[in-house]
């Protein structure tokens, strides 16, 4: 996977967190906006000149947009235009009707940050994420290169296949999705309705067992899982990588185009970390970005590689910039 481990990356990438001013650490990216998007009113940090190049922040399940609270200011003080969106389930973020499918097939939360892009006229930006935000990077990538000056990409190439997705994996692979296969069941969709701050904390502690996170940091993010279809979004999302949940006939097209695992032409850096176990070389998906593309390795980072790691992931977007 690895084509190039830098070492200004591994020498950042074990950093706790960057400091705000008088060294204190960030924890807030400032008010929120919001804005009518396609099915949705999505809430947003923003930071930077509005005519600095844009650049898209998309966080993860169970994160929220404060992963990015160090990398934000970083890249606004760069003079970069930071737009750091809420997907939908999470934070201020609504959908306009009640009748609205509670959605999270790929491509629909793909499709929700172009027409946030087109709301916020922004014609073309870096995209940057980690877990359903890294996919979604990807997903735009391909379905909408025009939209998308480059990428950033944890974990690599996230497109997802139902019909791949139905092969099993090694026992060991199997055993760290665990939660894939209690959310299938309405036991899972119960136990993690009742008990979210708690389940969500648990995956904080075990895909970042190195990351010495307090009380205070996670709840800051944890109030954005008090969303209405927080739990409606989180399940459907994963039934449906299954095959065990319909989506939506209108992504049908868009779905058909994904399953067939389209190549990356966007300028591109991935970065994987411990998280990724065997698959932090970047082996198994370099083939897949056939643009200008790096890969970088961060040792004794988690997921949540923004946060953990917050000075690595925006030299990637900088350094993406110059690809």
């Amino acid at each position: 996977m690895s084509r190039m481990i830098t070492a200004i990356a591994v020498a950042l990438g074990v950093t706790a967190g960057a400091e705000g001013s008088a060294g204190r650490p960030h924890t807030s990216l400032g008010p929120i906006k919001q804005i009518d998007a396609g099915v949705l009113n999505i809430g947003y940090a923003e930071a930077g000149p509005a005519g600095g190049t844009a650049v898209v922040l998309l966080h993860g399940w169970p994160y929220d947009i404060h992963s990015f609270v160090d990398v934000a200011p970083i890249l606004a003080a760069k003079g970069y235009h930071v737009v750091v969106p809420y997907l939908r389930g999470y934070g201020t973020t609504r959908f306009l009707s009640r009748d609205t499918v509670r959605n999270a097939q790929q491509s629909a939360v793909a499709l929700d940050i172009i027409k946030l892009m087109d709301a916020l006229k922004i014609d073309k930006a870096i995209v940057a994420g980690f877990d359903w935000g890294a996919r979604t990077a990807a997903i735009m990538a391909v379905l909408w290169p025009e939209r998308c000056k480059a990428i950033v990409s944890v974990s690599g190439y996230l497109i997802g296949s139902i019909e791949f997705n139905k092969k099993p994996l090694p026992p060991a692979a199997e055993y760290a999705w665990w939660y894939q296969y209690y959310f299938a069941t309405e036991r899972g969709r119960l136990g993690y309705s009742q008990n979210t701050h708690d389940f969500d904390k648990l995956i904080w502690k075990i895909v970042s067992p190195r990351w010495n996170f307090d009380d205070a940091t996670f709840d800051r993010t944890a109030a954005s899982f008090d969303n209405p279809d927080h739990v409606d979004i989180v399940i459907h999302n994963y039934r449906w990588r299954q095959g065990l949940a319909n989506g939506e006939p209108q992504y049908d097209e868009l779905e058909q185009k994904l399953f067939k695992g389209p190549v990356i032409t966007v300028p591109a850096i991935t970065i994987s970390s411990d998280f990724d176990g065997p698959a932090r070389d970047g082996k198994s998906y370099a083939s897949k970005f056939t643009g200008k593309y790096s890969h970088r390795i961060l040792n004794g980072i988690g997921h949540n590689v923004p946060q953990e790691a917050p000075e690595a992931f925006a030299q990637a977007v900088i350094d993406v910039d110059g690809y």
